[in-house]
């Protein structure tokens, strides 16, 4: 297989994954253990590619936004209801607050040394952990719900969890960015699916384009810039892109009538697989 064929198939497969609760850096390095290594700048540059799709995705929200937030008295919100400049500066420094946070702990972890497992093993636990806690997270997201109602609001406390939870997801390759942001909104006071799953996505965007820029300016400052086959990560970017543009199309639309159980079922079953058909300590 040839250098860029495998890179496309490296971003198609982060472009599905990114944004569906199964771990997009854990299914990226379970295929580069068949397809070959990356570096750090190609695994975290190819989801900026994904998280392009979201901005394009989520456009009309974002410029709503920043409309308020410089003082538009009256904007959309993200379902076309009214939006004052009040609420979209609240929920634009929330989602500055979930980002600072993450990068201040990403920032610690990356000096503390922290590198991606090279092994599939513990990857194929976290996907089999993470599954079960999806699973029961969503029967507690479930009756809280019942119990106090549908709530589209952000707390601050989501906020801070959600960012917490991103260097969570990060640290464990296999957890899942997406699924553990999402239950942690969802279980930290807002109900509603679709708004957790919105700002999860959103507070995404200044992360992984943050992420992607420290790999870059550490590359550069290292002299490692020419080691780099840009042409293979450019190829990937695009196609994480493109898939990653259709898989949040359809997870949107298939979130409004059903549950995320069916992506703990395969996490669940990948893990298992993994766990029983790779050699110990692979």
């Amino acid at each position: 297989m040839t250098d860029l064929l495998a890179a496309l198939l490296l971003g198609i497969i982060e472009g599905i994954t990114e944004f569906l609760p199964i771990s997009s850096t854990g299914h990226l390095l379970i295929a580069q253990h068949w397809l070959g290594p990356r570096s750090d700048l190609f695994n975290i540059g190819i989801q900026a590619g994904a998280i392009l799709a979201v901005v394009l995705i989520y456009r009309q929200r974002l410029w709503a936004l920043a409309q308020g937030f410089l003082g538009r008295a009256t904007v959309a919100g993200a379902h076309g209801e009214a939006l004052s400049a009040a609420q979209a500066r609240d929920y634009a420094f929330k989602l500055a607050a979930a980002f600072g946070v993450t990068a201040v702990l990403g920032v610690l972890v990356k000096k503390l040394g922290f590198q991606l497992p090279e092994t599939v093993t513990p990857i194929a636990w976290a996907l089999v952990l993470g599954g079960v806690w999806m699973m029961l997270a969503e029967q507690l997201a479930a009756r809280r719900a019942a119990r106090i109602g549908e709530r589209a609001a952000v707390t601050w406390l989501v906020a801070v969890l959600v960012g917490v939870g991103q260097v969570i997801a990060g640290v464990f390759p296999g957890t899942s960015r997406s699924a553990t942001t999402i239950f942690i909104a969802l279980l930290a006071g807002t109900t509603s699916r679709a708004a957790a799953t919105e700002f999860a996505f959103l507070v995404g965007i200044p992360t992984m384009f943050a992420a992607t820029g420290y790999e870059l300016v550490d590359l550069i400052a290292d002299g490692r810039v020419g080691q780099e086959n840009w042409a293979a990560f450019a190829v990937a970017f695009a196609a994480s892109a493109v898939t990653a543009f259709v898989a949040v199309k359809w997870l949107l639309r298939y979130i409004q009538t059903h549950r995320f159980t069916v992506f703990a079922v395969y996490r669940i079953a990948l893990g298992i697989l993994l766990l029983a058909w790779l050699p110990a300590g692979e």
